[in-house]
């Protein structure tokens, strides 16, 4: 690349809704920090540690933009979102969280061949969203 350019860097992941609410309380169990009274804007940002930004719009705010736009048949998982968690426990404990807050489980925890604990739970519109953490827990194989 030409050194005189700059290099283009991720500043943002984007996220479409059809519902903000459950999609932001949903993220709020995983620990992004989304601000209080949000739930019905139409647009809202956080800005992760090191300045990485997540992005939530809602299905009508993309087609004001964008009126072909329809949506994805499933979650669609051409972008997928992975959450490193402490230890295997906690891959356990925040996928019970989640399911227990009324998320839809995809594939409950279990020793990955790769060395991590690993799971996957379902976001309000239906993207997949890992856990994972290096070494195996005591939990189900």
């Amino acid at each position: 690349m030409n050194e005189n350019r700059s290099t283009p860097r991720l500043d943002v992941i984007g996220l479409v809704t059809s519902d903000m609410a459950a999609s932001l309380a949903f993220y709020r169990l995983l620990g992004l920090d989304v601000p209080p009274g949000v739930e019905s804007a139409p647009h809202v940002e956080v800005t992760l540690p090191g300045g990485l930004r997540v992005l939530w719009d809602t299905e009508e705010v993309v087609r004001s933009f964008d009126p072909g736009r329809t949506r994805p048949a499933g979650g669609g998982d051409r972008v997928a979102l992975a959450f490193r968690c402490a230890d295997p426990h906690e891959v356990d404990t925040v996928y019970e969280a989640l399911t227990a807050a009324g998320h839809r489980g995809h594939l409950k925890p279990w020793n990955a061949v790769w060395g991590q604990r690993y799971a996957v739970v379902l976001d309000p519109d239906g993207a997949a969203v890992s856990l994972y953490a290096d070494g195996t827990g005591q939990g189900e194989a």
